[in-house]
């Protein structure tokens, strides 16, 4: 890059929370690293970062891109014809941008557009957050400059040269939770003194999480135990419908939760997937976790995830195929148990990297003043 030029980058890819919100963390460190730097996302339409990048102050382009489905469908037959669309409209993007480097963070996106760009020449790197990579990113890592990585081992999927372990970068406001307990109690409404659970299946929601929450809810108020329940969007009105927040006064019901710093600062517990996403997060807060790995995700990589801190003291773990009888039972019996809480609160917190977005941003720079 010419002494002097600006630099652009484009961050592409998103679908779910667990992508989206890495992605905006790493632009958050880039615009703090350098002010002038300018950022374009690229994400799929009708998906999460199609409403939260604006609303988190940048500009983002939409493809109309499709994952595939395991099993077989319609959409599985326009899926060729979306991905030569989204290459071809991912060309334009470049060509009109003209990026120093190009960021994949996973998501159905990531791969149009950072495939157009490393057939430009134009340098590329890879955020995985997993311990398993799927094969979108597998693919894309051959030709890119770094992929930075949340586990150790990674070499053997993406080569020793290109690895670097940096950890998942987290949301703004996570490294100050612990100064937040009363006005997160505060915002949600909740009263000192009573434990307090926040449960969260992430943007989208987790079936079997609400299902275990709606099955102990009597069990729940007569322990007095307040909820901050994160239904997520597939979920959020039915429940609301069938739900009575007179008979119920401890439970605080929502679609989404933009302030999760908060949710996490009024908590005493957290219950949630085991997405990389999610568990980095839980790791830079410091709190007590019960995870609950999702079946429904490529490699079963949430089991392996969850499976990594529980061998580590730094989390419990419950089988989706028995929370909905065990789970809740399990988190009021943590609550109940002082010494356990603060064995797993130690030994995730030195789980944590809290720099992160810092490290990949830095590096993302480098990379693109080289180019």
């Amino acid at each position: 890059m010419e002494q002097g030029r600006q630099i652009r980058v484009i961050i592409s890819g998103g679908g779910t929370g667990g992508h989206l919100f890495p992605a905006l963390a790493i632009a958050d460190a880039l615009k703090e690293l350098e002010p002038s730097l300018e950022l374009l996302f690229v994400g799929a339409r009708g998906r999460i970062e199609m409403d939260r990048v604006p609303k988190a102050g940048y500009r983002i382009i939409g493809l109309d891109i499709q994952g595939l489905q395991r099993r077989l469908t319609w959409s599985n037959l326009l899926f060729p014809v979306k991905l030569i669309k989204s290459i071809l409209k991912s060309n334009k993007i470049i060509k009109e941008f003209r990026p120093g480097i190009a960021v994949g963070v996973g998501g159905y996106a990531s791969g149009p557009l950072l495939l157009a760009a490393s057939r430009k020449g134009i340098p590329t790197v890879v955020q995985e957050q997993n311990s398993y990579p799927g094969i979108t990113n597998k693919n894309l890592a051959k030709k890119a400059q770094r992929v930075f990585v949340a586990y150790e081992g990674m070499e053997r999927f993406f080569g020793a040269g290109k690895v670097r372990l940096t950890g998942n970068p987290v949301r703004e406001g996570l490294l100050e939770t612990g100064r937040k307990k009363a006005e997160g109690l505060q915002h949600f409404e909740l009263e000192e003194g009573k434990k307090t659970i926040f449960l969260t299946g992430g943007s989208l929601g987790a079936g079997t999480l609400n299902r275990s929450v709606k099955a102990h809810l009597d069990l729940l108020r007569a322990n007095q135990v307040q909820v901050i329940w994160q239904t997520g969007k597939f979920y959020y009105h039915d429940i609301k419908k069938e739900f009575s927040e007179k008979e119920y006064p401890g439970i605080r019901i929502m679609e989404f939760i933009s302030r999760v710093d908060l949710a996490y600062a009024a908590a005493d517990l957290i219950i949630a997937r085991a997405g990389a996403g999610t568990i980095s997060e839980l790791c830079v807060v410091g709190k007590p976790a019960i995870l609950v790995p999702s079946p429904n995700v490529a490699e079963d990589h949430q089991t392996k995830n969850a499976l990594a801190l529980a061998k580590q003291e730094a989390a419990l773990l419950v089988r989706d195929e028995t929370a909905t009888k065990e789970l809740i039972p399990a988190a009021l019996q943590l609550l109940g148990n002082t010494e356990k809480q603060d064995m797993l609160a130690r030994n995730i917190r030195r789980l944590a990297k809290p720099e992160a977005a810092r490290e990949i941003a830095a590096e993302i720079i480098k990379i693109a003043q080289a180019s």
